[in-house]
């Protein structure tokens, strides 16, 4: 199957009378108010929910197209950034729902990256008990990890001044996931190859053969070729669908495997604003590997193999100068750590990972020195 055979490629998402379809094409934006009505039957409005960056240029696009099928639709901005995932701004637009009059057929759509998405659909999931929800997200990093998969959630800004990233959220899938390819055409470089940290991390836990891909096609991918594009993020969206299905809610730990370098990239993002969520993810990888490579788990080949394809997709591999103290306090206070223990996702081989239970503190410390 390719992007030309195919001018919408289609990934579903089986989780009984929850399940959706994931939709990628390039240029079917227009078509979007159509589908919803298809998807949403009997829908009655729509309050469309983008930040300062994506409003304008792709949340009136959307608004329009809803309204053109005779809905009645409105645009709330919130801010750019992880300062919108905050309990203030959920309750900013629970005033627009009500002022909307919205029922339990209004849909809320998200417009724009993982951070629209988290807290759109953390107030899909809680006003009125649940309203339809749909992503359309316009980042990599949004099309390939955080659109899909039901999780939302809002920061936790903590009495001792350190932010928890996703305190406070909510299972909730999505009704719909329409991802048009052309939208990534106008993302700075830095947030595009943020999202190509994820895509990695794909081909990492589950598919060598998927990460091999991925190192055949570095150039494609920096130019954002559309059909190179819309292959890549259907394969990394049947990966997650393939997780989700297994452990929705985490209840099995298998879910877990997503994870993967995050509870390092977390505790970046809490002790310094220097990096995006893929950067920081990119990082956490390489000190994941490391760790694993200092616990006898995996060869130094694993560690080594990723660094490269990191490295030629322009994303970073070394651990910021922070306090070890610091980042090992952060990491215990990740939603993923059990009693304050650490608990990691880490590398076996590239396609296999493993959850590790109480990592010594001493072997993550190490493993961040050697990854600086």
């Amino acid at each position: 199957m390719s992007a030309r055979e195919l001018d919408v490629l289609t990934v579903p998402v089986e989780l009984g009378d929850r399940s959706y379809r994931i939709l990628i094409g390039h240029g079917i934006l227009a078509s979007f108010g159509r589908v919803l009505t298809e998807t949403v039957p009997g829908a009655t409005g729509a309050l469309v929910v983008a930040d300062e960056n994506t409003a304008e240029q792709y949340g009136r696009s959307v608004v329009s197209t809803v309204a053109a099928c005779g809905l009645r639709a409105e645009l709330a901005r919130v801010p750019a950034g992880e300062r919108a995932k905050r309990l203030e701004q959920a309750h900013l637009l629970y005033e627009r729902l009500y002022r909307l009059g919205a029922d339990r057929r209004t849909v809320v759509v998200a417009v724009g990256g993982g951070v629209v998405g988290d807290l759109a659909g953390f107030v899909a999931a809680t006003f009125a008990r649940g309203l339809p929800f749909v992503q359309v997200p316009t980042t990599l990093l949004a099309q390939v990890d955080a659109s899909v998969g039901g999780k939302t959630a809002v920061n936790f800004e903590a009495p001792d001044g350190l932010v928890v990233k996703n305190l406070i959220g909510a299972f909730y899938q999505p009704a719909l996931v329409y991802i048009d390819v052309a939208t990534l055409k106008t993302l700075p470089h830095r947030e595009y190859r943020s999202g190509l940290a994820e895509v990695v991390k794909y081909g990492v836990i589950l598919d060598e053969e998927f990460f091999g891909t991925v190192e055949q096609k570095v150039a494609g991918l920096l130019e954002r070729d559309a059909e190179a594009l819309a292959l890549v993020i259907a394969r990394c969206c049947e990966i997650k669908a393939q997780v989700v299905q297994a452990d929705e809610r985490e209840q099995t730990g298998y879910r877990a495997i997503l994870n993967l370098g995050h509870t390092f990239a977390h505790a970046i993002e809490a002790l310094t604003e220097d990096y995006l969520h893929g950067e920081a993810v990119a990082i956490g990888m390489v000190a994941a590997a490391r760790t694993a490579e200092l616990l006898g788990l995996t060869p130094r080949e694993t560690r080594e193999r990723l660094t490269s394809l990191l490295r030629a997709l322009d994303l970073p591999a070394q651990f910021p100068p922070l306090d070890i103290t610091r980042v090992l306090q952060a990491m215990r206070r990740d939603k993923k750590a059990i009693g304050g223990r650490l608990r990691l996702v880490l590398p076996v081989r590239i396609g296999e990972v493993r959850v590790v239970e109480e990592v010594p503190e001493e072997v993550a410390a190490e493993a961040i020195r050697l990854s600086r």
